[in-house]
């Protein structure tokens, strides 16, 4: 006796059940969505949902403080042609086009609120997201993008916060910071993350090798280079050709009393400035883009500009650097 058999047609017996397979096979819906479809009380849903939950026929997810059911997409080849005979038989009745017309109306229903919800909140979904998630969650994710095989270059690493947001992605990363006391807080702050590289170094004289790199991130440093003409070939000598460069800084500005206060050499950087130096060491064009100002940033506005190293980057033989893990 195939006692599988038997228990599938006595769960498929009650027409109950079979207008609970017949919406679930289509949709996944609450135990609430379907009282609404059937119009039936909840203890008499719930009561058939565990039936044809216990034989296979459904499963459910948790979402939130519900459960979301449905009809499996791997009932085994017995159920499935079992169903299907039952499917065609029960699927055109009026009763099934009735749950059917109601289901759709669910459904809409659930569109609807979302729609509600984003119509109220459009001038407040900036401020409520950042809320929820964080200022930078969104940027963050973007990362996921970059190529896993690569290895990159921060240059100008400072503390490590730039190689800390692209370590997770990618398969290498190599700081290089001119400060030592910089890289020693890099050092804390990356020390859980084994495959950045601490090295200590110049832009102007990077301790890496020609073409060791498939992409460099300059972030807010370039404003400290004396020599920037030198820094952009040092940066194509370390990069394979085709490699890419983004470079993040200030665009032009007044603000003459950073010099004083940090260091600055430089007081921001324009598009053709940056397009001579880039395209005297061998990038193939430069694109430069103003990023929208920060409502809580004090400071000037910033760019972020992106090239690719042609195939004839200059190279030669760098000088000897330091061995990993000397910041100290």
């Amino acid at each position: 006796m195939n006692t599988d058999l038997y228990a599938r047609l006595a769960a498929l017996g009650d027409p109950t059940r079979v207008r609970l397979l017949l919406v679930l096979d289509r949709h996944e819906l609450t135990v609430g969505e379907l009282c609404s479809v059937l119009q039936l009380p909840q203890s008499t849903v719930s009561r058939h949902l565990k039936v044809l939950a216990d034989d296979g026929w459904l499963v459910a997810r948790a979402d939130g403080t519900s459960r979301q059911y449905r009809v499996p997409e791997d009932l085994d080849a017995g159920a499935r042609r079992l169903w299907r005979v039952v499917r065609e038989q029960a699927g055109e009745g009026e009763l099934a086009q009735a749950d059917g017309a109601r289901a759709a109306q669910v459904l809409a229903e659930r569109r609807a609120r979302s729609t509600e919800f984003f119509s109220s909140a459009a001038g407040q979904w900036d401020a409520l997201r950042t809320e929820l998630f964080g200022r930078r969650q969104d940027l963050q994710a973007l990362l996921g993008l970059v190529d896993d095989r690569w290895t990159i270059g921060d240059l100008g690493a400072g503390t490590g916060e730039v190689s800390a947001l692209l370590a997770p992605f990618v398969r290498r990363i190599v700081a290089v910071d001119a400060s030592r006391e910089m890289l020693s807080a890099a050092r804390r702050r990356l020390k859980e993350l084994p495959n950045v590289e601490l090295r200590h170094g110049e832009l102007e004289a990077l301790p890496l090798e020609d073409g060791e790199l498939d992409a460099a991130v300059v972030f807010l440093v370039l404003h400290y280079v004396v020599d920037p003409s030198r820094a952009f070939a040092e940066i194509a000598r370390v990069l394979k050709p085709g490699g890419k460069l983004l470079l993040v800084d200030m665009v032009p500005h007044e603000r003459a009393e950073l010099r004083a206060q940090m260091g600055h050499v430089w007081q921001g950087f324009g598009a053709e400035q940056l397009g001579a130096w880039s395209a005297a060491a061998g990038f193939a064009g430069l694109r430069y883009v103003p990023l929208p100002p920060d409502p809580q940033a004090r400071g000037p506005r910033l760019f972020a500009a992106t090239s690719t190293t042609g195939l004839h980057a200059r190279r030669r033989t760098p000088p000897r650097r330091a061995a990993a893990g000397t910041a100290d």
